[in-house]
Formats: structure tokens, C-alpha cells, sequence
């Protein structure tokens, strides 16, 4: 029997998922010209990967969102050269990506522990700098959070994203019959009956032109990166934006998505992928489902039907087809237990092939 558990990240409050901040490597100390003497260099700024941390908590301590580190130590008869001023550590959540103003990715910050450098110090006063301190470096930087979950869930607005969470969580993310309900990614946890644990995130909704940041297009599509495997998620019956927009059948649907994320990413077409069928509930669904199949059996033959710019690259791949209905909760059962099989496979996959590059680099040494 599967039971399973709710981890909101609204218990920090509204999630933030950038920050920008302003960090300032310590001015140098000043040297002692007469007897020669050298200042200690200014303290540098650490980025800290740690637990438990976010970007709203770190908004909330430091409203000002500016990290400057120590100053340098000044010359002196007692001690000539100066001690280094104290550097300055910002703990951030593991899954940081820290860029420029302008984009420029500095690094990433992956796992706890994780480290980086993001500010100098400047050098203290000495012969070089006619014994004068230097300023240290400073920037404004971007913290830009990934979310890392076991399974992502794509689909367009009121797919049923949110309300297939809550049934597989029990969550009570906000529900309703109208497009663009999640705004903000919600965190949810699968817990099995031996302990075993798999995250889901619940993202917001794609729109058409995603990749070109149309609506929260990079917003959203940024989670998807770290995301172990998709659980595209979509309405039987097709979908429609608004009266403005063309109907998309489930078929137009799934190719539309899969575009989206190939032209946001072309790794993205490699990524596993499982489908679930929503709203099986409804009306006529199990016709509209048996068509969908056959078109997803062979989606050459269908696919030249469409614009082409509507066609990706390649082809996706669903590992598993699942009906369902998040409002009744049919299917979901076959869902959670598929998400965990697939996971396990590749955490086997994963396991089997880095024994055998152990053992090809123990041949290639005994050579």
C-alpha cells in the first residue's frame, strides 16, 4: 500500500525562485611605508551551498541584499603584514545558478557543500601600490534556483498539473477551472510503503512560444533542467487558451510541448519521459484516448498534417501511457507505482554503468 506526504514550500511563504544581490570583496589594509611594512588583504565572498536555506529566508535577514567582506588588517610596528580581513559567507539553496547582470553564467552551486568564489578582495597596501590599500571587487549578481526533483510535470494550463498533485500528495495546492492556476512551482513529496521517497514538482503552465520567454516560459522552463524524468500531462479532450488561440487536440498538444522544450534546450529530446492521459472522467474520453493512441503509435503519419513549425526535431518517447483522472483518481495508483519503477531502473542503469567504467580504467591500468 502506497501512502504518501505533503511538502509545501508556501511554508516559507511565497517562493522565490531569483534574487539579485549586490556582493563587495574587502578593501585591502593600508601598508606601513616607512619600515616597508604590507596590509592584509581584504576578505573575499563565498557563495555557500547549505540546507534548509532559501532565497525568500535570505531576503527576509538581509533586506538590504548587500554582502561585503572584512576589511584588510593596516601595517604596523607590531606586525608588518597585515592579516586578511574576514570573508564573507552567503548560504544560498543547493541548485544556484549564479549569473551576471548581462547573463553571464559564473557557476553553479549543485549539491550542500558546494562552493564559490564570487567576490576578491583587494590586495593591501605594499611597494607595488606605493603602500596605498586596493578596493575589492564588487558586483551585482543574479541567484537564479532550479528546482532538483525526482519528476517535473509539463502540460499546458489546466491540464490538471495541480489537481493530479494533490491527489498522488494529498496536497491542496489552489485548484480551479481556469488556465494559469500555478504561478509559482510547488514541491511535492511521494513516500512508499518501504520509505522510499521520489519529489514531483508541479510547474507552471507552458504557453505556445515558451522558449521565447512568452508568458513565464524560462520562469518555468528552467526547473525542467534538473529534473530526473517528465510526466507530460494532458487533457483528453484537447486544449484551448482562450477564444484568441487554436484549438489543440491532446495529439497537437503533446508534439507542441515537446517543441517547446526542444527549442529551449535541444538536450531536453533525450530526456525520459512518461504520459499521462487526463480527465478520463469525462464524456466520450475513452474514443478521443483510443485515438490518440493510434496516432502516438505511429506520429510520422500525423505528423506531416501540422504546420511545420509545430513539428520538433525528434520524436518523443514515452516510456509508459497512463490514463487517468486526477478529479476521481483513477489510474493514479498505476501512476505512482510506474514513476517509482522507472526511477529505479535508472538509479540501476545508473549504478551498472559506473561499475563498468570502473572496471574498463582497472583494465586499461593493468595494460
Amino acid at each position: 500500500m502506497v501512502w504518501v506526504s505533503r511538502v509545501l514550500l508556501r511554508k516559507y511563504g511565497r517562493f522565490m525562485d531569483d534574487l539579485r544581490i549586490y556582493v563587495r570583496g574587502g578593501t585591502g589594509g593600508m601598508g606601513f611605508a616607512r619600515l616597508g611594512g604590507e596590509g592584509g588583504k581584504g576578505g573575499d565572498v563565498w557563495l555557500v551551498a547549505q540546507e534548509n536555506v532559501t532565497l525568500k529566508r535570505i531576503k527576509a535577514r538581509y533586506p538590504s541584499k548587500r554582502f561585503i567582506a572584512g576589511t584588510g588588517v593596516n601595517s604596523s610596528i607590531v606586525a608588518l603584514k597585515g592579516a586578511k580581513g574576514k570573508d564573507c559567507e552567503v548560504h544560498v539553496p543547493p541548485g544556484i545558478s549564479v549569473t551576471t547582470d548581462d547573463g553571464e553564467v559564473i557557476g553553479e552551486l549543485y549539491k550542500v557543500g558546494d562552493r564559490m568564489l564570487v567576490a576578491h578582495g583587494g590586495i593591501g597596501g605594499c611597494v607595488a601600490t606605493n603602500f596605498f590599500p586596493v578596493k575589492g571587487q564588487k558586483y551585482m549578481v543574479h541567484l537564479d534556483l532550479k528546482l532538483i526533483a525526482d519528476v517535473g510535470l509539463v502540460g499546458f494550463p489546466n491540464a490538471g498539473k495541480s489537481s493530479l498533485l494533490a491527489k498522488i500528495s494529498h496536497a491542496t495546492p489552489e485548484v480551479a477551472d481556469y488556465a494559469f492556476t500555478t504561478i509559482q512551482p510547488e514541491l511535492g513529496t511521494v513516500m512508499y510503503a518501504d520509505h522510499k521517497q521520489i519529489t514531483v514538482a508541479d510547474l507552471p503552465g507552458l504557453i505556445e512560444g515558451a522558449h521565447a520567454n512568452k508568458g513565464r516560459g524560462h520562469k518555468f522552463l528552467k526547473h525542467v533542467e534538473r529534473t530526473k524524468q517528465l510526466l507530460f500531462v494532458v487533457d483528453v479532450s484537447g486544449f484551448q487558451l482562450s477564444s484568441n488561440t487554436p484549438f489543440r487536440t491532446a495529439f497537437e498538444t503533446i508534439v507542441l510541448l515537446a517543441k517547446e522544450l526542444e527549442l529551449y534546450k535541444e538536450e531536453f529530446r533525450t530526456k525520459p519521459a512518461l504520459l499521462a492521459i487526463n480527465k478520463m472522467d469525462l464524456p466520450n474520453a475513452e474514443e478521443k484516448l483510443n485515438e490518440l493512441k493510434e496516432k502516438l503509435q505511429s506520429p510520422e503519419d500525423y505528423m506531416h498534417l501540422l504546420p511545420k513549425e509545430m513539428i520538433p526535431e525528434a520524436t518523443v518517447k514515452f516510456r509508459e501511457i497512463i490514463p487517468i483522472s486526477a478529479h476521481t483518481g483513477e489510474g493514479t495508483e498505476e501512476l505512482i507505482m510506474c514513476l517509482r519503477n522507472v526511477l529505479d531502473e535508472d538509479a540501476e542503469k545508473k549504478i551498472e554503468n559506473s561499475q563498468k567504467e570502473k572496471l574498463r580504467a582497472l583494465h586499461h591500468s593493468e595494460i
